[in-house]
């Protein structure tokens, strides 16, 4: 690896979902001992051994291809050995973050991630940085793009065994299972049994999948459906609500609302039939 580079960005002031204040790549040969940093990090190891050390983990050994998490306010350590690793690493922050820890993309626990697709990773690694030299609105947004998809492939890389990508698939089935029968009334623990999990298994894997759990995700197909219906049919709104297994039209009508920022009454007149 050539000579260290490092840049350094204030994140724009409307960039609140997802900014990317740093990147880098460097062959490092040095300890970070007992550092705290701001906001998050993921650092990727390209090929090299070393350890990890944090609060939640104890001491980890490491081997690349692997990247791991930091997390914002944690006293944190690591180390190559003795003939340094090749990295790259960049720094985020901004309200998506409570996203990826709350669904568990990335999580403080298993901060380490074993990588089957390095090639995709570098690249991802290296448009960031290239975005982010560029130092423009356009190139932070798209650094912020490369940073989210590091994310997501990681995750996807950290249930890379094969077991775990029929699993994938499996889980796939059982969601458009329950786009299908959205508008029947949900009964999650046999739902659940009915594909052999618990109930909290079969929420955290619908979460993983889709980002949203299961009532959440037939609410939101019931409303889409309910949109698709006020604007291309003239049904009466408690027709409406029936229709898409709400049996209380002003219920319908105030989830409509919270949801939508209209009533549907005013969603119909907004799209009104040709």
């Amino acid at each position: 690896m050539k000579d260290a580079e490092a840049i350094y960005r204030t994140p724009l002031g409307a960039a609140g979902g997802l900014a990317v204040t740093g990147s880098g790549r460097q062959h490092a040969r040095r300890a970070v001992t007992d550092r705290k940093l701001p906001s998050f990090a993921v650092v990727l190891v390209e090929r090299g051994q070393g350890w990890l050390e944090t609060a939640a983990t104890g001491r980890m050994s490491l081997t690349g291809p692997a990247l791991f998490w930091l997390f914002p306010n944690r006293v944190h350590s690591y180390a190559p050995d003795e003939g340094g690793w090749d990295e790259r690493w960049a720094l985020f922050e901004g309200s998506f973050t409570r996203d990826f820890v709350r669904l568990r993309i990335i999580v403080e626990r298993h901060p380490a991630v074993a990588l089957h697709h390095l090639d995709e990773v570098v690249r991802l690694f290296g448009k960031l940085h290239a975005d982010l030299l560029d130092d423009t609105n356009l190139g932070q947004a798209s650094a912020a793009l490369m940073l989210h998809r590091i994310v997501i492939s990681a995750a996807r890389q950290a249930s890379g065994a094969a077991d775990r990508r029929q699993e994938s698939l499996d889980m796939a089935d059982i969601v458009e299972t329950l786009r299908r029968r959205a508008m029947q009334p949900l009964d999650l623990a046999a739902f659940a049994a009915e594909h052999g999990m618990s109930p909290a298994t079969l929420r955290r894997r619908f979460t993983l999948e889709t980002g949203l759990p299961p009532k959440a995700f037939q609410l939101r197909a019931r409303m889409d459906h309910a949109k698709q219906l006020l604007a291309t049919t003239d049904e009466k709104i408690e027709t409406v609500a029936a229709m898409i297994g709400l049996d209380d039209p002003f219920y319908f009508s105030r989830v409509f609302h919270e949801r939508e920022g209209c009533s549907p009454r005013e969603f119909r007149a907004r799209y009104p039939r040709v």
